[in-house]
């Protein structure tokens, strides 16, 4: 008979965090700043490889500057960018906004080259708890004692471990295990439209973005740098198979249709190698704390790309759990009750980006005409209105946690009201 010999391994420490992504890098090395045990199991066999189109905003670069890497971030990797146009598909502007509306410093965006912000942190952590970030891990169950979680079982490397922890983190994404394994009731809701990446090359600088709505059809260019640029095409999620069958030419020439100036640009698109599928979700965790457990990121509050803070929003969550788990530390007490303040602080940011996201899912992704005219009327009244500018970009750069829009924001964003305070803006834009 074989016998299957398992080596048993048995780690302690403080906080077990499932998931070395963009949310669970930072917390694992804001933690060991503050001198707190932690441990990050991360699934993937390395740090993560292959196209992914990236915009890290203002509220991103600040988080990277309080931790001392925004400087690290290799300057030919990365763009800053001002000016996001709005347009019309065939090119007709409709609304412009500027990202020098927001206060210095951090008053641009950066167009990053794939990962480079995620292998900054992560090669951070890994040099201030070289023993903390362990690759190949996967995980397999809770560990409990009566209500509570006291750890987990995981394989790293091929071997079973029994990990301890005074506090168990998923942040392990949209379809979390953890959560999962914490029985916590959660909304997802898959998008009907997705969007496929393509990393182009241009043949000049491009310094300005450009974003071309249409009827169902939407095609963002994002110039990074070395000249090259990001496509994000909308498609169906279910059509992506059809899309490449239909081939490589036939999908420049719908892109040459909707942005015709940039038709050199798209004459770089030759192979399917240079693209990546991009899904969208929705998640809605009903509660993302237990005793002894907390979900984080994506596996608490997945939201659509339109909000442009998917990643940015998990970085503020580790920043802010951070700090609730220093204080479970200095009073030894790790219940649900003290973890909660993380959620009280974090649910009302993140609960109003997924409501304007798909807010602008409904008007930007429509293949309805009257709709689609509502859209253009609202951007091209925003073109001439800077205080609900302000506010529009506040909540895409991360600076705010009220929706952008009260009810009578949105009849004078649709024309049907005067705005007296159309100009009343912030005192630092009106020097820019």
């Amino acid at each position: 008979m074989f016998i299957r010999r398992v080596l048993a391994m048995d780690l302690q420490t403080q906080v077990l965090i499932i998931g070395a992504g963009g949310g669970g890098a930072v917390l694992g090395l804001l933690l060991a700043r503050k001198g707190i045990a932690n441990i990050v199991l991360e699934q993937a066999a390395g740090p993560p490889q292959g196209l992914r189109g990236e915009i890290l905003q203002p509220n991103g670069q600040e988080i990277l500057q309080r931790l001392g890497l925004l400087g690290q971030l290799p300057v030919h990797a990365y763009k800053p960018v001002r000016f996001f146009h709005f347009r019309r598909s065939g090119g007709t502007r409709l609304c412009t906004i500027d990202y020098a509306m927001l206060p210095p410093p951090f008053n641009r965006a950066l167009v990053m080259w794939p990962h480079v912000v995620h292998h900054t942190i992560l090669d951070a952590l890994k040099r201030e708890n070289p023993q903390g970030l362990r690759y190949g891990a996967s995980f397999r169950s809770l560990l409990r004692n009566g209500k509570g979680i006291t750890g987990v079982k995981a394989d790293i490397g091929g071997s079973q471990v029994t990990i301890g922890a005074q506090v168990v983190v998923g942040a392990d994404g949209p379809f979390s295990e953890v959560r999962g394994a914490l029985g916590i009731p959660t909304a997802l809701h898959r998008y009907l439209d997705s969007y496929l990446v393509a990393m182009l090359e241009s043949p000049t600088s491009l310094e300005e973005a450009q974003y071309y709505v249409g009827k169902k059809s939407i095609l963002g260019i994002f110039p990074a740098a070395g000249q090259k640029v990001y496509a994000f095409y909308m498609v169906s999620s279910d059509s992506l198979n059809q899309v490449k069958a239909d081939g490589v030419p036939a999908l420049r020439k719908k892109w040459k249709t909707i942005a015709p100036e940039l038709a050199p640009v798209f004459d770089s698109f030759q192979d399917w190698n240079q693209t990546a599928y991009m899904g969208t979700g929705r998640v809605r965790a009903k509660t993302w704390v237990q005793d002894g457990a907390v979900v984080m990121g994506d596996a608490a509050h997945g939201m659509n790309p339109h909000a442009s803070q998917g990643r940015m929003q998990a970085m503020v969550d580790a920043v802010t759990l951070a700090e609730v788990l220093d204080d479970c530390h200095r009073t030894g007490n790790w219940s649900a009750s003290n973890l909660k303040a993380f959620e009280t602080q974090r649910r009302p940011q993140v609960t109003m980006l997924q409501r304007l996201a798909d807010e602008e899912v409904f008007f930007w992704n429509t293949g309805n005409p009257l709709l689609g005219m509502l859209r253009d009327r609202v951007f091209s009244t925003m073109d001439k209105n800077p205080r609900l500018q302000y506010q529009v970009l506040t909540a895409t750069a991360g600076l705010r946690t009220t929706s952008p829009f009260g009810w009578m924001d949105r009849f004078q964003a649709a024309g049907l009201l005067p705005d007296p305070r159309a100009h009343q803006i912030p005192d630092h834009v009106r020097s820019v």
